[in-house]
């Protein structure tokens, strides 16, 4: 359909939901391909975001546990707090990637299907389908590095450094009873309150980090999958 042919303020040809329910058309059957493939590339990415999930727990755990299996020094659990922070620039990566596909179903999800069976409730755009139109000729991620990493942050890793972290306060007061923490949790030519200070230094960069800062960094649904496609 060439551009002279659609006008997005017009409501008939906005509201193609209902077209799709009333009679049989070839765009209709377009759509439904077209949104089997986005799901499925959307499903594969999200594969791959759970893969790099289930990696990080698997290992930040497996550290952890033999931190504490004998006498270890507690080096091991913030060299597992380097690695926990590895895997969440991959997957703040990798999250770019699968938000491309995830936004293209939600507005398809949004405008078409949830039209489709409900027709009076209209439309959540006027202007869906010049967008994807656009979207397709032109692609691009839709949220940033700082808002991806913000994102995984918050759902995933947060949680994991911060029982990390726990877990290293209790290590260095645990093996070192005889000794203040400043002075357990020194390391070999660096001293305890660099080490305390590096640390605290650490969470509180990741706290900033957190914070989102658009609605698109707050979920996966809902507000933030709202005119995502410019």
């Amino acid at each position: 359909m060439g551009d002279s042919e659609f006008d997005p303020e017009d409501p008939e040809q906005a509201e193609i939901g209902r077209e799709m329910v009333d009679e049989s058309t070839g765009l209709g059957s377009v759509a439904a391909h077209l949104y089997r493939g986005e799901m499925e590339r959307m499903v594969e990415w999200r594969d791959r975001l759970d893969t790099t999930t289930n990696w990080a727990v698997t290992v930040m755990s497996a550290i952890v546990a033999y931190a504490f299996s004998g006498e270890v020094s507690h080096a091991v659990i913030l060299a597992g707090l380097l690695m926990g922070t590895v895997f969440l620039f991959i997957e703040a990566r990798r999250f770019r990637d699968y938000d491309i596909w995830r936004s293209r179903v939600r507005v398809i999800q949004e405008n078409l299907f949830a039209n489709a069976l409900d027709p009076s409730q209209g439309v959540e755009h006027d202007a869906w389908r010049a967008e994807l139109s656009r979207d397709y000729r032109e692609p691009e991620r839709k949220i940033s590095y700082r808002g991806a990493f913000s994102h995984r942050l918050r759902r995933v890793y947060l949680p994991l450094i911060t029982a990390m972290l726990i877990g290293w306060v209790f290590h260095v007061w645990a093996f070192n009873p005889d000794e203040t923490f400043l002075e357990g949790a020194s390391l070999p030519g660096v001293s305890g309150i660099v080490v305390t200070a590096a640390v605290g230094l650490y969470y509180v960069i990741l706290l900033v980090l957190a914070v989102p800062l658009s609605e698109k960094e707050r979920g996966e649904s809902g507000e933030a999958d709202h005119g995502d496609i410019d």
